[in-house]
């Protein structure tokens, strides 16, 4: 498993992984038409070229050897949630499904975790849909903790799937 800062250059890559990754995951979550508008609102050209300019977002290619497998998205911008600390917020991780069970986002998150600890932060901490059990689980056993419960605010996601859990992890 590589890890790989991915920068404007990797822009059309990055944009073919994230709609694919998102895309498998999540594309029943959504009612007539909201898939679609959510791609474009997160991954389409614009929104892409934004955040990979922005200093707080960074985007991470994962490889298994040459093969691109999936993305991470880190956001370190100021959160109101946690004003006085210094945070980054684990905006999204996929996995392709057939990669799945080989170990590869424990491996993505202890290098994301050393390299969010070099700048600086002390909080790590993530959303996580209430009805992703596996996900949950997941965070758990690399040391995520639960820390409340709200529910999702976007047009077109299926009412009955809008909890999610907020869950934080506390970095040395």
């Amino acid at each position: 498993m590589q890890l790989r800062k991915a920068s404007l250059e990797d822009k059309t890559e990055l944009k073919q992984i994230c709609i694919s990754g998102y895309s498998i995951c999540f594309a029943d979550y959504w009612n007539a038409n909201g898939l679609e508008w959510y791609l474009n609102e997160q991954f389409g050209d614009q929104k892409l070229k934004t955040d990979l300019a922005n200093k707080n977002i960074d985007y991470y290619l994962i490889y298994d050897t040459k093969d691109l497998i999936g993305f991470v998205k880190v956001n370190s911008n100021p959160n109101p949630t946690f004003p006085t600390q210094v945070t980054t917020e684990l905006e999204k991780m996929y996995v392709l499904p057939e990669f799945k069970g080989q170990g590869i986002g424990r491996k993505v998150l202890t290098e994301v975790i050393n390299i969010i600890q070099k700048r600086g932060s002390r909080m790590f901490f993530l959303d996580v849909l209430d009805t992703n059990k596996s996900a949950i689980e997941f965070y758990k056993k690399l040391g995520f903790n639960f820390l409340h419960s709200s529910r999702l605010n976007l047009p077109y996601f299926k009412d009955h799937l809008r909890g999610i859990n907020r869950m934080i992890m506390e970095l040395a």
